[in-house]
């Protein structure tokens, strides 16, 4: 009978260990599942934050540049003078931005070379070894 009894004591053990590590793991889980969410919750208002500060940039960029076009207006004493020099800076600036975009997109060759010639390489080592 003892050795029964303590194979009963040990089953039970072994069941009482099986439910407290079930428990725990369970348990882990929730508190992973609740650690991504509360970043996925900061993520999702840093990502609000930074299209709310996009859109009052756009907003603040004319308010910026007939600022500018008035003071040189103001310093030169015309009414046209500053609103034509922020002009052509604009302008300038639109050409320079469209000059290199056109290059990087002439130059941006979407085939992947580096990848192909390392997959001939191994193709070569295969076909090499696979001969021998």
């Amino acid at each position: 009978m003892p050795a029964e009894n303590g194979n009963e004591n040990i089953a039970q053990a072994v069941t009482e260990v099986s439910e407290r590590v079930t428990v725990l793991v369970r348990e882990e889980i929730e508190l992973a599942k609740a650690e991504v969410t509360q970043r996925l919750v900061n993520l999702r208002l840093g990502v609000m934050g930074f299209a709310l500060a996009a859109v009052l940039a756009l907003l603040a960029i004319p308010f910026a540049l007939l600022a500018i076009a008035w003071g040189l207006n103001s310093a030169l004493n015309s009414i046209w003078l500053g609103f034509v020099i922020v002009l052509g800076v604009l302008v300038l600036l639109l050409i320079i931005s469209a000059l290199f975009g056109y290059r990087k997109i002439k130059k941006g060759n979407p085939t992947p070379t580096m990848a192909i010639d390392e997959a001939k390489k191994i193709r070569d080592t295969v076909s090499t070894s696979s001969e021998a």
